[in-house]
């Protein structure tokens, strides 16, 4: 959903505009520089309950074994990892990320657990995914909605590599729903999350980015109406934290 407040061939990069050709080189280097210390931030912001999110956003995912399925902005692979364990032994996950640092790290992280069987890792760009049409039986992105230019596009592509019947879900930080945990949020984000960057990543730039992205993302209402005109069925989401989180999913009928 487009900004009316933007001018034409830009968009959000946190709170600045940017070009829409830049975007995503800036994106991509912001997650070329915490790769590294990904799951350590990713801890350190949210107190370690991302972990309990991501559980429950694919332990309440329609995927069963021997599925194939599409995790995009995949990361560090903790999505993926999760995933493997309902495909099991006969399904298949495919990792794809667009910065090939990420995935890198998701990769070699699963070299290091023994993880091999089962996996493919892809580098992509959501908008224009290299994939068949009716390919997966369900596409996951978690965390990664927000740092895609073009929204739309990428939901159109989720849906078309989708076999009918599949589904879609989207786990994205979103609004907070309780007006007395706002400020203190806000605090959080804007305060905390870039000494911690600055701490322990030696980056508060990315971190501050971060907090600025997460309030550019559009709310949950209109993160379903944007499924729906992508072309999903039966279009719904789920609050968790109090709306620091949510989770979207869509079906293709």
């Amino acid at each position: 959903m487009s900004d009316p407040h933007q001018k034409p061939g830009t968009t959000h990069f946190g709170f600045r505009n940017v070009l829409v050709a830049d975007k995503q080189k800036l994106v991509g280097q912001v997650f070329s520089s915490v790769a590294g210390n990904y799951d350590l931030m990713n801890d350190l912001m949210s107190l370690g309950i991302h972990r309990v999110w991501k559980r429950y956003f694919v332990s309440t995912a329609q995927v069963k074994r021997g599925d194939r399925v599409l995790d995009l902005a995949g990361g560090t692979g903790d999505i993926a990892l999760l995933l493997q364990g309902r495909v099991g032994e006969a399904g298949s996950v495919v990792l794809g990320d667009i910065n090939g640092e990420m995935l890198r790290t998701g990769r070699d992280r699963m070299v290091n657990r023994g993880k091999v069987a089962g996996f493919e890792y892809v580098q992509c760009n959501a908008e224009q995914l290299p994939f068949a049409e009716a390919s997966f039986d369900l596409v996951t992105i978690a965390f990664g909605l927000r740092n895609v230019t073009d929204k739309d596009a990428a939901l159109r592509e989720m849906h078309r590599v989708l076999r009918v019947g599949g589904q879609a879900r989207v786990l994205e930080f979103s609004e907070v729903k309780s007006e007395w945990f706002k400020p203190i949020y806000d605090f959080h984000s804007f305060n905390v999350l870039p000494r911690l960057g600055k701490l322990f990543a030696k980056d508060a730039d990315s971190y501050r980015y971060l907090a600025e992205s997460i309030r550019q993302h559009p709310p949950q209402d209109a993160l379903r109406t944007m499924m729906a005109e992508a072309g999903f069925a039966r279009c719904d989401y789920r609050n968790l934290s109090g709306g620091i989180v949510a989770i979207h999913t869509g079906y293709k009928v």
